[in-house]
């Protein structure tokens, strides 16, 4: 029942809320709060974590530069879902976003199986990594 009213609560705020007089950007929303602090706000690799790191951040706005023009939206993915490596987000059995673009579901309250949970969630985190590759592809140079 809790996870049915989050869902209403979710869409009030934003059929009224904070979105009522623009279009949302989720895909800008995603990369501000889950990748900026190491490709800093503009995705060029100079967030204010990037100094801390031996490896510098990559430039995400030369990703299709560095392919021959085109972007990689499918390496793109899978590097966020966690398939494909990146030495500096650290070991696929914990990226650096734990479990936020996982295909795993943490456990959860059993109940909540019952309305679906589940595939909802991973629905959710889908829709998430796609709209995170969509505005990485609108910020390419």
């Amino acid at each position: 029942m809790k996870f049915l009213i989050e869902i209403a609560f979710g869409l009030v705020i934003f059929s009224n809320g904070i979105f009522a007089n623009e279009d949302p950007d989720f895909g800008k929303a995603e990369f501000e709060a889950n990748c900026a602090s190491c490709h800093g706000l503009t995705g060029k690799g100079d967030g204010p974590l990037s100094r801390v790191y031996l490896i510098r951040p990559t430039d995400l706005t030369m990703l299709a530069k560095s392919n021959s023009g085109v972007f990689p939206a499918q390496r793109v993915y899978k590097i966020i879902d966690g398939r494909q490596e990146v030495k500096a987000h650290g070991p696929r059995t914990m990226p650096v976003w734990g479990r936020e673009y996982g295909e795993k579901v943490p456990d959860i309250i059993p109940d909540l199986m019952d309305f679906g949970y589940i595939g909802y969630r991973k629905k959710v985190v889908k829709a998430r990594i796609v709209m995170l590759v969509d505005y990485l592809f609108r910020i390419q140079e």
